[in-house]
């Protein structure tokens, strides 16, 4: 049985300024961060939440081999690689504090069905949803 997500990928560019970005702007923590025959694993994971890690990977061999590792650094430039969603119990408080340390935000937050929710992207081009979270029970009252 499936209890649950052990670890998210994220693809960037490089890992230095990832580690910057998810750790000094946004406010992650460092779970892993180490060198193992020649591979740098790097793990970051929200606040008190070390059981939800997201590994940020850079596309390239020995992991990624040219010219596909090419091809997913353009798409993630481009933007096109957004991974889904980070929740905050305050979108407009996230949203300011994020903005002032000089978050590029696509979309301002906005009330939605599921909750209030606006967009980011990190330094790479990948796409992030910010997201005030309804209960279930909350949506399906509106349904």
């Amino acid at each position: 049985m499936i209890t649950g997500f052990g670890l998210v990928c994220l693809n960037v560019l490089d890992l230095d300024e990832a580690r910057r970005f998810y750790v000094d702007v946004l406010g992650f923590e460092v779970g892993i961060d180490r060198e193992m025959d020649g591979f740098r694993w790097l793990t970051v994971h929200a606040p008190g939440r070390p059981d939800m890690p997201m590994m940020l990977v850079v596309p390239q061999p020995p992991v990624v081999e040219e010219p596909i590792a090419g091809q997913l650094r353009s798409l993630i430039a481009r933007g096109y690689l957004g991974i889904g969603a980070l929740s905050t119990d305050d979108c407009w408080a996230t949203y300011t504090q994020l903005k002032a340390k000089g978050v590029e935000f696509t979309e301002e937050p906005e009330e939605r069905f599921y909750g209030i929710d606006a967009a980011f992207r990190d330094p790479f081009g990948n796409h992030w949803r910010l997201t005030q979270p309804k209960t279930l029970d909350q949506i399906r009252a509106t349904e």
